[in-house]
């Protein structure tokens, strides 16, 4: 087994989860990343603690969605037992085919999303960690060889969380206390929202593995103007290009995009959190540096930002401020590296990638 294997394990059990004696996991991976299941699975015993293996197989959960009638989605109690017994949960993404589910209709996609939104509601109140494993066709996706896309994956896990903290604190200190941000990238995107009493969390890893983001928030009917993701979004086995969304109130009031603008369209009538945002995130993790089509790396690559559209995290949601609600949470990307800035209480703290506390900021 590649040591790097029993690395990224370690990681996850260790820092991300801090799994510990007598500690109930459940482990859930496709076949295609037994490697890093059998390493996990030693390590959990290493600790003490008692692994479950769920297998999350893709072509299993299409021919259900494909076959079961959209009115008999109902809530998986069995699984939100299973998780109300449990003290950590880890989840490992990797593809033997990336597009598996894009005959999948995408209001089943969304009825399903909203019937498991109670198991989901469960699984966040617990030690979890959603990580990568680099599949064949993962790598096939972000147009890399199998050995390159590997390199890309551990480079980008299996690196020193204490340093990427302390450097995103940095900018955890500007955006916590701030009332108001705008993003304005190139002609199109111009948007403002108060972030006026929300948390901003420091995602060094210990969720998302890997992390690299600041993220925080926006008060729900705050959000004004228009944002243009003119990074890919690959959602549901399916590729949307250039969405675009209009907000006023709050809320979406118009939207638009290249291809599949009826996935898009599926997405945001979820509910009416749905035409929300329910997060804004800064992405800062520079050996992410290459879009691949897997929202966990490319919403920390630097010199972006995402917002997700949809449920807002409760700990970035202040005491007495709303929490947006949905049952879906779905990042979009924007391209900050050239002709842009992110501006926090009327200053400019980043401009076309750079941040103001870094040496090569210009005014």
């Amino acid at each position: 087994m590649d040591p790097r294997v029993r690395e990224h394990a370690e990681i996850v059990v260790d820092h991300s989860t801090n799994v510990e004696p007598g500690d109930n996991v459940v482990i859930s991976a496709p076949t295609v990343a037994e490697d890093l299941a059998v390493a996990l699975h030693e390590v959990v015993g290493d600790r003490g603690a008692t692994p479950i293996h769920l297998a999350s197989d893709s072509r299993a959960q299409r021919a259900y969605l494909r076959s079961v009638d959209a009115g008999n989605l109902v809530t998986p109690t069995h699984a939100k037992a299973l998780y109300e017994e449990s003290d950590v949960l880890i989840r490992v993404r990797a593809e033997a085919n990336a597009a598996e589910q894009s005959d999948v209709p995408p209001e089943k996609q969304a009825a399903h999303a909203k019937a498991r939104q109670p198991v989901q509601e469960v699984a966040l109140s617990k030690r979890w960690c959603l990580t990568q494993f680099p599949s064949q066709a993962n790598a096939q996706l972000a147009g890399m060889s199998t050995e390159g896309y590997e390199n890309f994956v551990w480079d980008a896990i299996n690196k020193d969380w204490d340093a990427q903290r302390e450097h995103q604190a940095r900018m955890v200190e500007v955006l916590d206390p701030a009332s108001e941000v705008r993003i304005k990238s190139s002609d199109v995107t111009d948007v403002t929202m108060s972030v006026d009493g929300m948390k901003t969390l420091n995602d060094y890893a210990e969720k998302n593995l890997p992390g690299g983001e600041v993220f925080t928030a926006p008060v729900p009917d705050s959000v004004e103007g228009e944002v243009l993701f003119d990074m890919p979004l690959y959602h549901q086995g399916r590729e949307i290009t250039n969405a675009h969304l209009v907000f006023e109130g709050g809320e979406v009031v118009e939207h638009a995009a290249d291809k599949n603008e009826d996935l898009l369209t599926e997405v945001l009538n979820t509910d009416p959190g749905a035409r929300r945002l329910g997060e804004l995130g800064i992405g800062m993790n520079r050996d992410i540096d290459r879009f691949t089509y897997n929202m966990l790396f490319d919403e920390k690559m630097g010199d972006t930002v995402h917002m997700a559209i949809g449920r807002a995290y409760d700990e970035c949601v202040g005491e007495g401020r709303e929490a947006n609600e949905s049952a879906v949470h779905v990042d979009m990307i924007v391209d900050m590296a050239e002709e842009s800035f992110i501006e926090v209480d009327g200053e400019i703290v980043q401009r076309n990638g750079t941040f103001r506390f870094e040496d090569d900021f210009e005014e």
